[in-house]
């Protein structure tokens, strides 16, 4: 009997310890990721390493331990620079259509992909709520300026603000010390009232977690040695500067996050860096049909799976919780993946499992399941501690303008967004993005989706336009990558059931695999 294939999408912290689990577990694992390079936005780095590498990467050690593991087993083919362009589903399950090569050129290869099972583990970016002055040159999201300081060392301004809500605005300030830049102060959204729910309720709870106090402690005594104000309670309400940005406006928040009139000041900087949380990239998951949350996310059982047979997911696609998370998310869907429908659900993990990330390859599968699903246990309570603590209040547009522009792309302002609602009569998302051309640019409504939904009161549960097709989301999009037309002029006729697809071992065993460490596909170790 052939072993299953398994195709995981995203090879961060939880796209990696997936296609390790679905590999132990006896599946032939094919392993994508569009960058050109293994470890997701969390371990974004260099393709040159420095020696200092672990100052800028938290758990540095995990990730070279599965970097190395995925390189050079004999069931995983790692694929870099593979953009899945679309998705389509199938009686009996899904087909992947995939390009190979770097994304802005010509002639890439394609691959279709029609796996036994697929795990999505793509991830998330950052998402920015915009205020006056948002699109000026020096505004950039947080993850933006973490990217450029992890990998090229770069700062993004000498003199910078960091504002935004959750703990993820303290590694960028503290990266941005590190590149030389001055942090001016950091600005949490979030209130002492909220931080105290979310943080402070059931500190029992908070036991499995305390080694990331250490972690917490590192930043917090960084940004003491160089001065670095942290402040609860305010956001930054606007920016302003001729060609770039010189100066912004910060204030302080109440409970639902409206600004507090009299309490603006202004503050001189070059740069600013905000973030407020996270956005799922959902674009693959929803052409699956996969159930999708009120709160935009993957809805998934005990095993991972999601409600489209033959589909698992995990990390960032399920709910906001971090790389550990993610590393035990990736862990338990690739392996009941490799498994199939059939196989046991997790163990509830009380086996007394240490805080590894299962990285001893001498511990059978089952050991390593049972240790990620202790740790996803502890991770689902600080997620909902981090929403309780930092999710984003609806008193924010408030300090929105008319003239203050919602989709950079198309230039679209908060007052034409509303004018086309009334327009229309109609929240239907469809319908005020055609009219108001409101998320139709190049980044396809990544970065305005949610925000124009939310302005418009756009439901999910609504009815398409007429009533005849699906309800329209930020998130549907056929063509999940711009294609060239070139690449779509050459895409080649399916191939036939049954036939060898990457993973698959070829003539000879399994020495003679594709996943050899001299494959210019695959990352060295």
């Amino acid at each position: 009997m052939s072993a299953r294939t398994v195709v995981v999408v995203g090879a961060g912290p939880a796209g990696l310890s997936a296609a390790r689990a679905a590999a132990r577990a006896g599946a032939e694992v094919t392993l994508l990721d569009a960058s050109d390079q293994v470890g997701g936005q969390f371990w974004r780095h260099s393709a040159r390493p420095a020696p200092d590498e672990r100052r800028y990467h938290h758990g540095w050690g995990t990730f070279t331990a599965l970097r190395d593991v995925v390189a050079t087993h004999p069931r995983v083919t790692v694929l870099t620079s593979a953009q899945v362009w679309a998705l389509e589903r199938l009686d009996d399950g899904v087909r992947l259509r995939v390009l190979v090569g770097p994304a802005d050129a010509a002639g890439r290869e394609h691959l279709t992909l029609t796996p036994d099972a697929l795990v999505l583990a793509t991830g998330a970016h950052d998402r920015t709520l915009p205020f006056p002055g948002w699109q000026l040159p020096g505004v950039t999201t947080a993850g933006a300026a973490q990217a450029l300081a992890k990998a090229e060392r770069v700062a993004v301004g000498d003199r910078v603000v960091v504002a935004g809500a959750g703990p993820f605005l303290l590694p960028v300030a503290t990266s941005l010390l590190r590149t030389g830049a001055r942090v001016l102060s950091v600005h949490e959204a979030a209130t002492p009232a909220s931080l105290a729910r979310g943080w402070g309720s059931r500190p029992a709870g908070l036991v499995g977690t305390a080694h990331k106090l250490g972690e917490l402690a590192g930043y917090v005594g960084a940004l003491a040695r160089h001065g670095v104000a942290y402040r609860v309670g305010e956001a930054v309400v606007a920016a302003r500067g001729d060609g770039r940005v010189e100066e912004v406006t910060v204030a302080r928040v109440d409970a639902r996050w409206s600004p507090v009139p009299g309490t603006e000041r202004t503050v001189a900087a070059d740069a600013v860096c905000v973030s407020h949380c996270f956005t799922p990239r959902l674009e693959l998951a929803v052409a699956a049909g996969c159930a999708i949350s009120p709160d935009r996310f993957v809805v998934v059982d005990a095993a991972q799976r999601s409600t489209v047979p033959g589909v698992w997911a995990a990390g960032e696609l399920t709910g906001i919780g971090g790389a550990e998370a993610a590393l035990a998310e990736g862990w338990v869907a690739g392996h009941h993946a490799a498994t199939g429908p059939g196989g046991p659900d997790p163990a509830d993990g009380s086996d007394g499992a240490d805080e590894s990330d299962g990285a001893d390859e001498s511990d059978g599968a089952d050991a390593g399941l049972a240790r990620a699903v202790r740790r996803r246990a502890r991770s689902v309570d600080f997620a909902r501690r981090l929403e309780a603590a930092h999710g984003i209040r609806g008193g924010w547009t408030a300090w929105l303008r008319d003239d203050t522009l919602v989709c950079r792309c198309e230039e679209v302002d908060a007052g034409t967004l509303r004018a086309a609602a009334c327009a229309t009569g109609s929240t239907d998302l469809r319908s005020v993005r055609l009219t108001s051309r409101a998320g139709l640019g190049p980044c396809q409504a990544r970065v305005c989706g949610r925000t124009v939904a939310e302005l418009v009161g756009a439901r999910d549960d609504a009815p398409g336009a007429c009533g005849a097709s699906p309800p329209a989301t930020p998130d549907r999009r056929p063509l999940v990558v711009p294609v060239r037309l070139g690449d779509l002029a050459t895409l080649p006729d399916d191939p036939p059931p049954g036939a060898p697809q990457p993973g698959d071992p070829l003539p000879g065993g399994p020495d003679a695999t594709s996943t050899r460490p001299e494959d210019p596909r695959v990352p060295s170790p």
